[in-house]
């Protein structure tokens, strides 16, 4: 049996996530993935069941049943379709700033909003020469007559231009470098924001990623989140939370293919019998069903330790969302080779599934980057005591 450490509770919303994964989100994944158009009846979908509320404490319209949940529900959508399980992990990485840094106004002005699904979020970071190294962004903002006016630009935005908030990072003071980095909420509507060139994609290809421009583009001072110069510690607290959402996706793509490789593997036949019982084939199945069995683990590790404030949180996620990425590539490769042939066409999903799976590598910090976490948050330990009587 998968590890399950959920409650009752918990255990009816993911049976009904997997309900609607099977029944209305399947059949419309290998359409959303060719016509490469946001999935606007699947956003109606989730929010006619209320999964958009999975994120949100119950004051402000939400279920309040917690991170992990949320990790679940991201799992169990994305074992059928990947871009559909990335809106709601969105949902939670967007909105993070304002439930992390916001002002009791700012959380009533915005995150009921969020939770009945009538805005989607985005999280702008990113910037054409400032991926990892947030601190060379050029975007920059400037206090002016009860506003904020902010300059320059964001890239690789996932939800670009069907997002109704955006929470976005800016320098307040150019030269400060990371203490320099402010956070601001700015609403679609904001005079001077602009969507620009939305990115065709080798896969998620359902999901907008684009380009947004700020040219003058004026909000007012109380839609900055915490402090000036807070961003970049809000940038971080947000990603130790939201990253473990990605390997929920990445888990649930690599426990969909694991899943389908088997029903294939039990009815193709070779040689007189079913390539399941081929011992190459076997121990493929078992390699893959081993490494989503311990990625699961670490996942709903992570997402306890979120629901309890735990304070180490950073190298958990950073691990988290690097084996379950990492397992996320591997098994979808495999899944391929297992199908041979049919496994390289689109008819079959598990093709789709290894498009979906190398994003998850890449996005919300790199593997290279949550190598780099992970060993910096090692550096810190004392071990010491390992060694003790050692000669």
């Amino acid at each position: 049996m998968p590890y399950d450490p959920l409650s009752d509770e918990q255990r009816e919303i993911r049976d009904l996530v997997r309900e609607l994964a099977r029944e209305r989100f399947a059949p419309r994944a290998a359409e959303i993935d060719k016509s490469a158009e946001f999935p606007w009846d699947m956003v109606e979908l989730m929010r006619e069941h209320e999964l958009l509320a999975l994120p949100f404490a119950e004051e402000h319209g939400g279920t309040g049943t917690g991170a992990l949940m949320v990790l679940v529900a991201i799992e169990e959508i994305s074992k059928v379709c990947a871009t559909t399980g990335l809106i709601l992990a969105v949902q939670e990485l967007g909105s993070l700033g304002i439930k992390l840094a916001g002002t009791d106004e700012q959380k009533e002005r915005w995150l009921p909003r969020l939770a009945s699904g009538e805005w989607l979020a985005a999280y702008a970071l990113t910037e054409a020469g400032s991926g990892s190294d947030s601190a060379a962004m050029r975007t920059e903002a400037r206090r002016e007559d009860g506003h904020y006016v902010i300059n320059g630009s964001k890239r690789f935005i996932t939800n670009a231009g069907v997002a109704g908030l955006y929470v976005v990072f800016a320098k307040t003071d150019p030269s400060a470098g990371h203490a320099g980095i402010s956070a601001f909420v700015v609403e679609a509507d904001a005079p001077g924001f602009q969507v620009g060139r939305i990115e065709p994609k080798m896969g998620i290809k359902g999901s907008t990623t684009g380009e947004i421009f700020f040219d003058e583009c004026r909000v007012p001072e109380d839609n900055l989140l915490g402090e000036e110069g807070e961003g970049f510690r809000i940038a971080m607290r947000i990603l130790d939370r939201s990253r473990p959402g990605i390997a929920a996706q990445g888990l649930g793509l690599a426990q969909g293919a694991t899943d389908y490789a088997l029903e294939y593997a039990k009815s193709r036949e070779t040689m007189g019998r079913p390539i399941a019982q081929h011992q190459l084939i076997a121990a493929k199945l078992a390699d893959m069903e081993t490494r989503c069995e311990a990625a699961r683990g670490l996942l709903y590790k992570c997402g306890q330790m979120i629901d309890d404030d735990a304070p180490d949180l950073t190298k958990m996620s950073a691990m988290t969302k690097l084996y379950c990425t990492d397992v996320a590539m591997a098994v979808t490769t495999e899944a391929v080779q297992i199908l041979g042939g049919y496994g390289y066409i689109q008819e079959y999903p598990v093709e789709r599934m290894m498009r979906d799976a190398k994003i998850t590598q890449i996005y919300e910090g790199t593997n290279e980057i949550q190598r780099l976490v992970i060993a910096r948050e090692m550096l810190k330990e004392s071990r010491a005591f390992l060694l003790a009587g050692v000669g």
